[in-house]
């Protein structure tokens, strides 16, 4: 039964906006304060979002200063110096003198022909 209170509690408010939101006569009737429900509830949901940004923005602040003091104190590491292009890679060679193999041979297999 609590899910058709619920439903109830809906219909209810469904009729009670759509009667305030179109029928002038009923809306001038009706006390201050709920007259004023509307405004209230915008002015409120406006003072939320800017307290929400402030925060936000404070918060994204805060962070930039962490990160700024973290470089400070974690300088970033060094790249590892590039090899030399200088000479390429000698050849294994066997006790005869034959070649075995190459830095090319390992990276590119013999063709097929």
């Amino acid at each position: 039964m609590d899910g058709w209170t619920k439903i109830a509690a809906g219909v209810a408010l469904g009729v009670a906006g759509t009667v305030y939101a179109t029928n002038k006569k009923i809306r001038k009737k009706l006390p201050t304060a709920a007259r004023d429900l509307p405004e209230n509830v915008k002015r409120r949901f406006k003072s939320a979002v800017s307290a929400g940004r402030e925060a936000s923005r404070s918060r994204r602040e805060e962070i930039l200063r962490n990160l700024e003091a973290h470089t400070q104190n974690h300088p970033p590491a060094k790249p590892p110096p590039k090899a030399s292009p200088e000479a390429p890679p000698s050849p294994v060679v066997s006790e005869d003198g034959a070649t075995i193999s190459s830095a090319d041979d390992e990276t590119h297999p013999p063709s097929p022909s």
